[in-house]
């Protein structure tokens, strides 16, 4: 039996979500985690481990992107993930929440520390079933996350290797499989990796918002 892939969410869905997790325990910080894996494409580990450093600049305020060191990324592949105006916003009210330290996890678990990969699984998990939204599975996420920035790009001149690297894969062809729907027909369909400049994505993917309202 052929498996199915994740569930892609639709904008309407990841609405619900958004209005799911406001009305439930620790409102600021479970949207944070919703917008860190739908707009920034982050795994559970690399949720469960991002610190404030990486994401805030010397100067201790909120910088232009997250910054996925290589201590919490998958096979150590840090990478640099532009900050999604709605994320940004909701990590400005985190960290004012927080009292503006500069140091320890973004997402704290009821004791205040680090969250584990597995809990962050199984957050989405239960915040899933409690809405009613089927097929969507761990990697719905960054499926989503990673489907939607291909269609942009392949709208606005990037390439598959800029999806590669916002996604942090090693291989091209484990981006390919990530994509849904109108780009997965045709993934010539964004320019070849030769033919991608190295400021692309960042450039790029700063526009989205427009795109997506």
């Amino acid at each position: 039996m052929n498996k199915q892939p994740a569930k892609v969410l639709e904008p309407a869905e990841l609405r619900r979500v958004l209005m799911h997790v406001q009305n439930i325990r620790h409102p600021i910080r479970n949207r944070t985690m919703v917008l860190l894996s739908f707009k920034a494409g982050l795994r559970a580990c690399e949720i469960a481990g991002l610190s404030w450093p990486m994401i805030l600049t010397s100067a201790s305020k909120l910088g232009p992107t997250v910054n996925v060191s290589c201590h919490i990324a998958k096979q150590g592949r840090a990478r640099r993930i532009p900050m999604h105006p709605d994320l940004a916003a909701t990590l400005a009210i985190l960290h004012a929440e927080a009292g503006f330290i500069t140091e320890g996890p973004v997402i704290c678990s009821e004791r205040q520390c680090h969250m584990t990969a597995r809990s962050v699984v199984n957050w989405f998990r239960d915040t899933y079933a409690q809405i009613g939204l089927d097929g969507c599975l761990s990697h719905s996420r960054r499926r989503t996350f990673i489907t939607r920035s291909a269609r942009l790009l392949a709208k606005t001149g990037g390439s598959l290797r800029d999806i590669q690297e916002l996604a942090g894969h090693q291989a091209l062809t484990r981006t390919e499989r990530y994509i849904a729907g109108t780009v997965t027909h045709n993934a010539s369909s964004l320019p070849s990796p030769e033919l991608s400049r190295p400021t692309t994505t960042l450039n790029i993917l700063n526009r989205r918002t427009r795109h997506e309202r």
